[in-house]
């Protein structure tokens, strides 16, 4: 469904794995006991997305699916208020058990911080 006219498009997304590694290398840095999130500035003039939910922090597919749905609509709602940034989100392992507003709440506290610290 296509709320407000935002879409989670591709050129939304971090893809190949160069550009993952190019974040890893120096980034800022936000956590807490569900999420690490790493943000680069980038030269597009918009932010981008990568997820890195591993098995072995959300063990199960369920799970995985639901921690990444709630993390793509955050970001969705969340990125008008965001400089150009590059972000990777890594789930921890308190994220499985976090209801969907606990993590929203959390991801909202992660955008204003990353944005704050990448902002200039």
């Amino acid at each position: 469904m296509d709320v407000q006219g935002e879409r989670f498009g591709r050129h939304l997304r971090l893809l190949r794995s160069a550009e993952y590694k190019r974040v890893f290398a120096g980034s800022a840095r936000s956590s807490d006991k569900s999420f690490t999130v790493l943000a680069r500035e980038n030269d597009l003039g918009h932010p981008r997305l990568g997820l890195a939910i591993s098995r072995r922090q959300v063990p199960t597919a369920v799970a995985r699916n639901r921690v990444k749905r709630v993390i793509r609509e955050s970001f969705r709602l969340h990125r008008r208020q965001l400089p150009q940034l590059d972000i990777v989100v890594l789930a921890r392992r308190g994220a499985a058990g976090k209801s969907g507003a606990e993590l929203r709440r959390s991801l909202a506290r992660h955008w204003s911080r990353i944005g704050g610290r990448c902002a200039g």
